[in-house]
């Protein structure tokens, strides 16, 4: 009796215990099912499971939202004073800057993509101690540094002396010396001041008398003033997430004479920018995995879920490539990356010094955290696209991974709610020109799905796992779920 009571079973067989299949067939049927679920794992299975025990007891860190409230507030302080000490003249246009940086800096706390483990920070602030105690020159400046939960592939220095280590790039980075190249190469964007600089620069130039007149013109002009004020502001348009060219490799050098005064690797600066330099790379194919992970006897997978129909509305959308190395390089996440290494290489030199300072295994087990945090954070924050693409990848690299394989079969089904609901707009990607080519099948794929497409798929889907995964509780909980939605749709 005890094995009936695990969650989705007693949904799989109620419709075969009310059908009139004749009794002894449905006897059969329910042993095989129970069996599925009860009987012990084979060597192989349990071999998986030793290998993954990490995986499959992953359980995201609790938010400490105490913690988010009281560091707010303090941030919101320094907002209010730096907003007291900008120049009178123009004022109207800095504090417009300045004020959506700060809902910038706020929504990341009110989202809670800022990580508050208490474990990981402390980490993180040992890496930082190391920089700051080695160089008198920024021991004076208040700056703190954290893991944001972001998939993305970066780190950056928000402002407020706020600098955001992104889990996504975390994860993908070798040893302690390439964490410390980044955080001291956004220690450097915050002590030389690019923010702020590139901000006045863009108040100084739009109320230039030479900008002034151009808008004059434009007003004055009988045709196409939208047109001319578009081609104006595109020359003109201030981000402050993006720093010059200049400013990047200024911070790049200055990273690296941080660098040099600590034990870490100087070898950790040229190291990191050639990995940031293939990190865009998109060589999942996503398309051929899509048919075999989601194929099964029992519904078998449609070519349809992956048409691109042409449109306005419909087919994939295409960068085209054909003069475009200029282009492609400014569309990555970090341009210019070659050039960079080739500046600083003469600073590194032979590359002394240490590829771990404070704690290789922490290293090792927080890069691993952060590969699961990431897939969860996007999934909780409404990205269930880039939780799907996310759990894909690591399901395509760890097959028999709990939470992986979980996870998809979990979007899958909130997928399904959310087209049920007429929400799908909120919680899914289209593709578009700025993604790359994988990830635009997989969006064109979510896209193409029915709703009784998306319960069907996740429910043999999960089905098929249940003999290596149903003493792992989520999983229970979401083919739970699968086989209510199916039942729904039957």
């Amino acid at each position: 009796m005890a094995v009936l009571q695990i969650p989705g079973l007693s949904i799989i067989l109620q419709p075969i215990m009310r059908s009139n299949i004749p009794a002894y067939l449905r006897h059969t049927f329910v042993v095989a099912v129970i069996c599925c679920f009860s009987c012990p794992p084979t060597h192989a299975q349990e071999k998986g499971t030793a290998a993954h025990a990490q995986e499959k007891d992953f359980t995201p860190a609790a938010e400490n939202t105490n913690l988010l409230t009281s560091l707010l507030d303090q941030y919101q302080q320094r907002y209010k004073d730096h907003l007291t000490q900008l120049p009178s003249t123009n004022r109207k246009d800095y504090e417009q800057i300045y004020n959506e940086r700060w809902a910038d800096i706020k929504q990341k706390f009110d989202k809670k993509e800022i990580y508050t483990a208490a474990d990981a920070q402390e980490y993180l602030d040992k890496l930082v101690s190391i920089i700051v105690k080695a160089n008198p020159e920024i021991q004076h400046y208040p700056f703190q540094c954290y893991f944001s939960r972001s998939y993305i592939p970066n780190a950056a220095y928000i402002g407020e002396g706020i600098i955001l280590f992104d889990m996504g790039l975390f994860y993908r980075l070798t040893d302690e010396s390439q964490a410390v190249f980044v955080i001291c190469h956004e220690i450097s964007h915050y002590f030389l001041h690019h923010q702020e600089n590139a901000i006045e620069k863009y108040v100084k130039t739009i109320n230039s008398p030479e900008v002034q007149a151009q808008l004059r013109k434009i007003k004055g002009a009988e045709y196409h003033q939208r047109e001319q004020l578009q081609n104006l502001v595109k020359g003109l348009a201030f981000d402050s997430r993006r720093h010059s060219r200049d400013h990047e490799s200024q911070a790049d050098s200055m990273a690296v004479e941080l660098m040099r005064h600590t034990a870490f690797a100087l070898t950790g600066a040229t190291s990191t920018l050639a990995m940031l330099d293939t990190v865009d790379k998109d060589d999942f194919d996503v398309e051929g995995y899509l048919q075999r992970a989601f194929n099964s006897s029992d519904y078998p997978f449609r070519k349809k879920w992956l048409a691109r129909e042409e449109g306005l509305l419909g087919g994939h959308a295409h960068l085209r490539r054909d003069n475009q190395d200029g282009l492609a390089d400014s569309l990555k996440t970090h341009p210019d990356c070659l050039i960079r290494i080739k500046l600083i290489t003469p600073m590194v030199g032979g590359g002394a010094g240490r590829a771990f300072v404070v704690d290789s295994v922490k290293f090792r087990q927080l890069q691993e955290r952060c590969r699961y945090e990431v897939i969860e954070y996007a999934y909780v924050a409404d990205g269930y696209t880039q939780s799907f693409w996310l759990a894909l990848e690591l399901m395509k690299e760890r097959p028999a991974d709990a939470y992986a394989v979980t996870q998809a079969g979990r979007v899958l089904n909130g997928l399904y709610k959310a087209q049920k609901g007429h929400t799908l707009g909120k919680v899914v990607e289209l593709p578009s020109p700025d993604y790359p080519e994988n990830y635009n099948s997989m969006l064109q794929f979510v896209a193409d799905l029915h709703l009784e497409d998306i319960a069907s798929i996740s429910y043999y889907f999960l089905k098929a796992h249940i003999p290596e995964f149903s003493q792992y509780e989520l999983f229970r909980k979401v083919f739970e779920e699968s086989a209510k939605n199916k039942m729904e749709q039957d």
